[in-house]
């Protein structure tokens, strides 16, 4: 989000970023007018599974947690900040995250254009693919058509308590019904999708809205000194393998530990981040742990990434044009390692908590089959043709120009 605000504000326009207090700072430093959150609660990612445990659950049980508590629970406070804000200051056009469902119905409310950016994988419904938050590549053949096409119908209907509970706030806002809460969360009018076609499971009925932007780089400034190690990465005779479990799913026992441990007489250097979290694994002399670091440091020199699947980590990796092997558990994480490996940039361990013994396999086979490393690169090149930032501040350009018919009249 900060990326898109400061490409707005290089293009002279006004931007007010409606944010966190935890992120108020990199919006400040853009020269963004903050509003921070009043009446809706702030949820820190960090603390997500402790505050919230249900919600880290794979299948319904933890697709119905989040949708409860971190979309629907906050939406009408979020509407009741924006519309004060308006008040003070009034907008020209909305752009919210697409997990910020008080955007949408406050946009709808001043009946003003209103873009979505998706900074996780699209979860529009489709008819040619499995439902979505199950972790599933869509079936091939006519048998796995046919499973797909039963687990549309059959598969537990998660969104029916979100469609209840989001068609009463749309009463208690005066607002008609409208769509099912799986689509309305996109606007009708224009879709900022990150990453690639690459990744996304191909489908017949993409809305032609839909635009997808790459990676979304941060500015510069936001980020950490390299690490005063970093400038030997390049003499490295090794391969580089970067290991993170991100800023949610932190707990080293699920990755980072079996990783450091299926590494440890691999003829590679590992580079781990742990979040600030301590390990009991012993540190192999192959390996470096750090709490942070700056990716932009470490990834032009980096073989292999290890990762859990967390989508900003993904990005980033693959825009630098690295392999993965990706071990997502929770959240929508399943679904995005699922991804990687219809990509053809990596592999899918279809599990949080993988055995030392599939690590080593898996990071040796993308060290050992080029074609990895060669889809990790196309993939590269596409983000970096589709605009990044720059792009997506022009899609919402275009949002403000007036139609023919406000020219006419």
């Amino acid at each position: 989000m900060t990326a898109v605000a400061a490409a707005l504000v290089d293009r002279e326009h006004r931007v007010t970023a409606y944010t966190g207090a935890t992120y108020a700072d990199a919006f400040d430093e853009l020269g963004c007018e903050t509003v921070l959150w009043r009446d809706a609660h702030e949820i820190q990612e960090q603390e997500l599974m402790d505050a919230l445990p249900a919600a880290g659950e794979p299948g319904a049980r933890g697709s119905q947690s989040r949708l409860h508590h971190l979309f629907l629970d906050t939406a009408m406070s979020q509407v009741e900040d924006i519309l004060a804000a308006h008040e003070r200051h009034p907008f020209d056009a909305l752009v919210g995250d697409v997990m910020s469902v008080g955007t949408g119905l406050a946009a709808e409310l001043l009946g003003l254009p209103w873009a979505t950016l998706s900074l996780v994988p699209l979860t529009m419904p489709s008819r040619d693919l499995p439902p979505p938050g199950m972790g599933l590549q869509p079936g091939r053949g006519i048998t796995g058509r046919l499973r797909d096409r039963l687990l549309r119908a059959f598969a537990p209907p998660v969104g029916e308590r979100a469609d209840r509970e989001y068609r009463a706030l749309r009463a208690q806002l005066g607002l008609q019904n409208g769509r099912h809460f799986a689509e309305a969360i996109y606007s009708r009018q224009l879709v900022i999708a990150t990453g690639s076609a690459s990744l996304e499971f191909p489908r017949s009925d993409l809305p032609a809205r839909v635009e997808f932007v790459g990676h979304l780089q941060p500015r510069a400034s936001t980020l950490g000194a390299p690490p005063l190690w970093a400038e030997t990465l390049a003499l490295e005779p090794r391969p580089i393998v970067v290991v993170t479990q991100g800023l949610v799913d932190t707990d080293p026992v699920e990755l980072l530990e079996p990783t450091l441990f299926a590494l440890t007489h691999e003829q590679v250097r590992v580079i781990g981040t742990t979040a600030g979290r301590s390990t009991a694994e012993h540190v192999p002399a192959n390996a470096r742990l750090v709490d942070f670091v700056p990716f932009s440091a470490v990834l032009p020199h980096a073989t292999v990434g290890v990762t859990n699947g967390g989508w900003g980590g993904v990005l980033e990796m693959l825009a630098a044009g690295v392999p993965l092997v990706v071990a997502g558990g929770t959240l929508d994480k399943p679904e995005i390692a699922a991804r990687v490996a219809w990509s053809g940039a990596g592999l899918d361990l279809r599990t949080g908590r993988p055995r030392p013994i599939r690590v080593r396999n898996a990071v040796r086979r993308v060290l050992q089959e080029p074609a990895f490393r060669e889809r990790a690169q196309v993939i590269a090149a596409e983000f970096a043709a589709l605009g990044g930032a720059e792009r997506a501040a022009a899609l919402v350009e275009e949002l403000l120009a007036p139609r023919p018919e406000q020219i006419l009249t």
